[in-house]
C-alpha cells in the first residue's frame, strides 16, 4: 500500500507548500561567473558527497559489488575444492576456517553448511533438477556449489528463507558474477516454494525400486544402499535397520578424544566440558569447539580419534598372547592415529613399534602422531607394505631392540579400503566411490595381509581392519585368507568386548551391541566383528583377529 493512501486530505497541499518553501530557500550563488555550493534556506550546505560518491550510489544493482559473509564464503570455497580438486573436506575446512579468522559461532555454521551440503548432495541435486531448465552436469561448477549451499540453508538448516536467498545471491554476485547470481536467485526461489518433506515426496515418487527410493530420500547412491543392506545381513544384523544406518550416515559424528596411555590425561578436556566416553576407557566426548585450544591436544598426548578406531587398536593390544610381546608392527600406519595408540600401549609393555606407510605425505603425519612417544620406542618407514619383508631385513630401518629379519608379535593391517564405514565424517566419499573401486582394492588388501603373515612369528597375532562393512572387503576376504591355512581366525568379537568399557560387570559391547558374527566353516570359536554407526555410534569398523599357525 502506498504512503499516499495513509495521508489525509490536505497532504498534497502540504507537500506543495514544502516544495515551494524549499524552492525559495535554495539558491545558487555565482561570483565572477563561477558556480558555488548550493545551500538551503538556513544556509546549510546540501549534497556534501563528492560527485564520484553520487555516481557510485546511482549504479544499477547488478553493477554493485556484494560482499559474501565469511562463514558462507568459507563453506563455498571448501565445496568448490571438493568438486574441482577432489579435495577432502575434513582436511580443507580447518585451514579455510583459520584463513577466514572465523569465531567459534561462525566456524560452527561453516562446518554445518559444508558437511550438511555434502551429505545431502544427492537429494539436493534431485530437487534442483526439477527447478532448472538445464542439466546440473552442464552447469558451471561454482554455480552448482552455490545452488547446493543455498538449498541446504533453505531445507536443511534453521536459516530463514529470506536470509538464505539473500546471502547466497550476495555470495554468488561477489564470487561468480551478476548474471549467474540472477540465475541462482531464480532457481532457489523455486526451491523455497516447497518444504523439505514435500520435496522428498516429489523426488521419490518416480523411483524405479526401493534402493533408488531410499537413496534419493537419504542421499546415498543406490549401489551403496544395496551394499549396506547386504552387509547388515552378512554381519548378523536385521536388514530392517537399513534406514537407521542411512540416517546415521547423515549425522555429524561426535568428537571422541583419547589420552595416550601413560602419556596423556583428559583432565584439561574434562575441565572444558568433555564427558567420559561410553565405549572405551581413557576416552571422552568433546563439544567445546576448537581442539587446538587444549594444550594436551597441541602436545599430541591427547588426540581426536573415533571410538571404533580406539577399540580395534586396544583389542589387538590386549588379546592374550603366549611368548614374547615386544615387537609390534603397524603395516599401513597413515595417518597415525592407531599407530600412536598402539605405540603408547607397546611402551607400557617395554616394547616398540615399527610404523610402515607407503605415502611420503602420510608418513610425515605418522611421524607427527608418534612424537609424544619416547624416541627410541618407534621407527617410521616409507615403503610398500607388500614388501615389508625387504624392509625388515635392514636393521637400520628398525627401532632399537629389533634385529634384521625381525618377526613381530602383534601386527595391525588396517588396509586401504572404500571408506564406506566413515561416510559420516567423509560425506564426499559416497559421491566418488564406485563398485569398481572396491574391486580394484581387493587384491591389494589380500596382498598386504599375506605380507603381514610373512613377518609375524608363529603364535603371533594379526588384526585385519577395514573402515567398511562391505561384504567383499570383510567377510569374503576373510574366507579367502583362511584358504591359505597359514592363520587361524580367533573370536574377534570377544577381543572387542574385552577392549570395551565394563559397566555392572558386563562389557558395553554385549547384548544388542555385540559385534560378533560367526564365519561359516571356520570353527565354533571363529568370529569376525563389525561396528556400526547406528548401533555403536562409531565408524563402521570391521575387525578380524588371527593367530599365525
Amino acid at each position: 500500500m502506498s504512503q499516499q493512501n495513509h495521508e489525509g486530505p490536505g497532504a498534497n497541499g502540504a507537500r506543495s507548500q514544502r516544495r515551494t518553501s524549499r524552492g525559495r530557500g535554495d539558491r545558487t550563488e555565482r561570483e565572477g561567473g563561477q558556480k558555488n555550493i548550493r545551500r538551503d534556506a538556513r544556509g546549510r550546505q546540501r549534497n556534501r558527497r563528492t560527485m564520484d560518491e553520487r555516481q557510485k550510489s546511482q549504479l544499477a544493482p547488478g553493477q554493485r559489488r556484494r560482499t559474501a559473509d565469511p562463514a558462507r564464503l568459507c563453506a563455498f570455497e571448501v565445496i568448490n575444492a571438493v568438486s574441482t580438486d577432489d579435495a577432502y573436506a575434513n582436511l580443507v575446512l580447518p585451514k579455510a576456517i583459520r584463513q577466514h579468522h572465523l569465531n567459534h559461532r561462525d566456524a560452527a555454521f561453516a562446518t554445518e553448511l559444508t558437511y550438511g551440503t555434502l551429505r545431502h548432495q544427492g537429494t539436493y541435486d534431485a530437487i534442483l533438477a526439477r527447478c532448472m531448465d538445464r542439466p546440473l552436469a552442464k552447469t558451471d561448477v561454482q554455480v552448482v556449489s552455490a545452488l547446493r549451499l543455498g538449498t541446504h540453508q533453505l531445507l536443511g538448516m534453521r536459516v530463514p528463507a529470506h536470509a538464505a536467498l539473500n546471502s547466497t545471491v550476495a555470495l554468488a554476485r561477489a564470487e561468480i558474477g551478476a548474471g549467474p547470481a540472477s540465475f541462482i536467485n531464480a532457481v532457489l526461489r523455486r526451491v523455497s516454494e516447497r518444504s523439505e518433506a514435500q520435496w522428498r515426496t516429489e523426488i521419490t515418487e518416480g523411483a524405479s525400486d526401493e534402493n533408488e527410493r531410499l537413496g534419493l530420500e537419504y542421499s546415498h547412491p543406490g549401489w551403496i544402499v544395496r551394499a549396506m543392506k547386504q552387509a547388515l545381513s552378512a554381519h548378523g544384523r536385521d536388514p530392517e535397520e537399513l534406514v537407521d544406518l542411512l540416517q546415521a550416515d547423515n549425522v555429524a559424528p561426535a568428537v571422541n578424544l583419547v589420552a595416550l596411555p601413560g602419556l596423556g590425561d583428559l583432565g584439561e578436556a574434562v575441565a572444558q566440558g568433555a564427558r567420559e566416553g561410553d565405549l572405551v576407557e581413557g576416552s571422552a566426548y568433546y563439544s567445546a569447539g576448537d581442539l587446538s585450544r587444549l594444550e594436551s591436544v597441541r602436545s599430541g598426548t591427547v588426540r581426536a580419534q573415533d571410538a571404533g578406531s580406539q577399540l580395534v587398536a586396544r583389542a589387538l593390544a590386549q588379546a592374550p598372547l603366549q611368548g614374547p610381546d615386544r615387537a609390534w608392527l603397524d603395516l599401513c600406519a597413515g595417518p597415525g592415529g592407531k599407530a600412536a595408540l598402539l605405540g603408547a600401549l607397546a611402551v607400557q609393555r617395554g616394547g616398540s613399534l615399527l610404523a610402515n606407510e607407503s605415502s611420503k605425505h602420510r608418513a610425515k603425519l605418522v611421524e607427527s602422531s608418534l612424537k609424544p612417544l619416547p624416541q627410541n620406542s618407534f621407527k617410521v618407514v616409507t615403503a610398500d607394505g607388500r614388501k615389508i619383508a625387504e624392509t625388515t631385513a635392514k636393521a637400520s630401518l628398525l627401532p632399537e631392540g629389533m634385529e634384521a629379519g625381525q618377526l613381530f608379535d602383534r601386527v595391525m593391517v588396517d588396509v586401504p579400503c572404500s571408506g564406506l564405514g566413515a561416510l559420516r565424517r567423509r560425506p564426499e566419499a559416497r559421491w566418488r566411490k564406485t563398485p569398481r573401486d572396491i574391486a580394484e582394492l581387493l587384491p591389494l588388501q589380500k596382498e598386504l595381509f599375506e605380507a603381514a603373515v610373512q613377518v609375524t612369528r608363529p603364535g603371533g597375532l594379526i588384526a585385519y581392519v577395514t573402515c567398511s562393512p562391505h561384504m567383499a572387503e570383510t567377510q569374503n576376504i576373510v574366507m579367502d585368507i583362511l584358504r591359505s591355512n597359514e592363520v587361524q581366525l580367533l573370536d574377534s568379537g570377544a577381543a572387542l568386548r574385552a577392549a570395551g568399557r565394563v559397566v555392572d560387570g558386563e562389557s558395553v559391547l554385549s547384548g544388542r551391541r555385540d559385534p560378533s558374527r560367526p564365519l561359516p566353516d571356520a570353527g565354533a570359536e571363529a568370529m569376525t566383528a563389525q561396528l556400526w554407526p547406528h548401533v555403536h555410534g562409531t565408524d563402521a569398523m570391521f575387525f578380524a583377529l588371527f593367530r599365525k599357525k
